[in-house]
C-alpha cells in the first residue's frame, strides 16, 4: 500500500508555489515537464521568461 506524503511549502512566513512548465525538446520533438518551486510573487515573472 502506498503512502500519501503531504509537503508544505510554507517556511519563514513566505508563500511558495510549485510551477510545472511544459517544454518541447528541439532534438526529438517530445514534450518534457520542468518543475520548480518559486515564491508566489515571482510566479508570473518565471512563466514569462523562457
Amino acid at each position: 500500500m502506498a503512502k500519501k506524503v503531504v509537503a508544505t511549502l510554507q517556511t519563514q512566513g513566505k508563500q511558495y508555489a510549485k510551477v510545472i512548465q511544459m517544454k518541447r525538446s528541439e532534438k526529438t520533438g517530445a514534450y518534457t515537464f520542468v518543475e520548480t518551486i518559486v515564491p508566489n510573487d515571482k510566479v508570473q515573472e518565471f512563466l514569462t521568461k523562457r
